[in-house]
């Protein structure tokens, strides 16, 4: 019960705050669009780069503890996909993105702050790394499963570069890319600047989170229920499940492995949404189940702590 007070309910109620503030219409959905673009592209950024700038690379960037999340990762994707697509007789373009869904993790807004109040500030490298490739992995699988189910419009290999190249302008992946090149080159930056970063650093994670509260209530739980339901138990069951059992195989050292099963148990990122919105299939079921998973999220999360200890 600790962790549930201690841990996880005080991240929620900073959701809660935004979503009961916009609900309410105390705080307005144009205000909440300009606090997202302030985290999503100014504050989070701010904080990749501060974080993986002074990461230990050849400590943090673990095979066994990438083998094991991706792996989980990739499975989810699957049970999503073919879950969609022969259990509840889905069309392909849809199953793809519930299956994106299922793969793609709130690993940033979610994953975080819950592990930074559960096992400290320390603790965190090893989710800086899996949010280092996160993104990239995530929509190369996403994008090329699209357009060998679609074969139409742009080749794939035009498709991919259009992606790579959102992604060389996503503000995210700048974050990560500088982070890594004064990780890498050894530079110092001046006490000043590195000041500044710290005071955006500070706000990143509390905003970001009031924010999410403040869009979670522009979706309903609409669309077809059985899939949000199915999404909602690869997301916050067998994701988690599948990244426990590779850490234990694999012989993943017990920092790593909390990380890991932490980020893989967290629920669909918005990012699941904005995907479907790129094609035009499903989006009501993404949404539905961005909104149900993180919900249901509160009481997984409180379990998947207890057996983690």
């Amino acid at each position: 019960m600790s962790a549930l007070i201690e841990v996880i309910l005080p991240v929620f109620l900073v959701i809660g705050f935004g979503y009961l503030a916009v609900w309410r219409g105390l705080f307005s959905t144009a205000g909440v669009d300009g606090l997202m673009k302030f985290t999503q592209n100014f504050a989070i950024p701010f904080l990749l780069f501060r974080a993986i700038s002074t990461l230990d690379l050849s400590a943090s960037f673990d095979p066994t503890l990438l083998g094991s999340f991706y792996t989980g990762a990739f499975a989810g994707f699957l049970a999503g996909f073919l879950g969609a697509h022969f259990l509840f007789k889905r069309p392909l373009p849809d199953s793809v993105a519930i299956g994106f869904a299922t793969l793609f993790s709130n690993s940033v807004l979610l994953g975080l702050p819950i592990t930074e109040r559960a096992y400290g500030l320390d603790a965190l490298s090893p989710n800086y790394a899996i949010i280092a490739v996160h993104a990239p992995f995530c929509y190369t699988i996403g994008v090329t499963v699209m357009e060998l189910v679609r074969a139409e419009g742009k080749t794939l290999v035009e498709t991919l570069a259009s992606v790579l190249r959102s992604m060389a302008r996503n503000a995210l992946v700048i974050g990560i890319v500088a982070g890594f090149v004064v990780n890498l080159s050894g530079l110092t930056l001046p006490t000043t600047f590195l000041a500044a970063v710290d005071m955006m650093v500070r706000a990143a994670l509390p905003a970001a989170l009031f924010g999410l509260g403040g869009v979670l209530v522009r979706y309903r739980p609409e669309g077809d229920l059985r899939v949000v339901t199915w999404i909602t138990l690869v997301s916050l069951v067998l994701h988690p499940a599948i990244v426990w059992g590779m850490g234990r195989v694999l012989g993943l050292e017990p920092g790593p492995f909390r990380s890991a099963v932490l980020t893989a148990a967290m629920a669909p990122g918005i990012n699941t949404y904005v995907f479907a919105s790129m094609y035009g299939v499903a989006q009501r079921v993404a949404a539905s189940a961005v909104l149900v998973a993180t919900a249901l999220s509160l009481v997984t999360v409180w379990i998947w702590l207890g057996l983690l200890g």
